[in-house]
């Protein structure tokens, strides 16, 4: 993890291990699916830690909390501006490799004088996974 100048938090390990964590899945974990893959490393760790070291790296700008309406949050590490696809069907969260439309931003500023920095696009229906027919056992 980089160090921000005079950090107001001290690095952790287990804040070290969540970004980690985090940047290799491209799963967009809940704080409880993070939790059941750090307890074995880490068998002293709650839930609690689990939620304080994430509000701290999405407030150090090394994560960001995706809100999407479900029961949990969900977090990622990827920071660039990109658009997500959500599966209605097994509520899957996955990244979209499109050109951002940035242009969007000017015609939002445009219609309403407001300091438009940035939009945000979902799309949702049904992934590739849950399209497939499902073989009877």
């Amino acid at each position: 993890m980089k160090k921000e100048p005079a950090s107001k938090f001290r690095d952790s390990r287990q804040r070290i291990r969540i970004l980690k964590l985090l940047q290799a899945s491209d799963s967009h974990p809940t704080a409880d699916i993070l939790y059941s893959k750090l307890k074995k490393e880490f068998p002293k760790l709650s839930l609690g830690t689990v939620y304080r070291n994430l509000a701290i790296l999405t407030e150090q700008g090394f994560v960001k909390k995706i809100h999407f309406g479900s029961t949990f949050d969900r977090y990622e590490a990827r920071l660039d501006q990109h658009y997500h696809f959500i599966c209605e069907t097994c509520k899957n969260i996955f990244d979209f490799t499109m050109p951002v439309y940035n242009d969007l931003n000017a015609k939002a500023r445009k219609a309403t004088n407001f300091a438009v920095k940035r939009h945000m696009i979902e799309f949702f229906g049904t992934c590739q996974d849950c399209l497939k027919p499902k073989r009877r056992k």
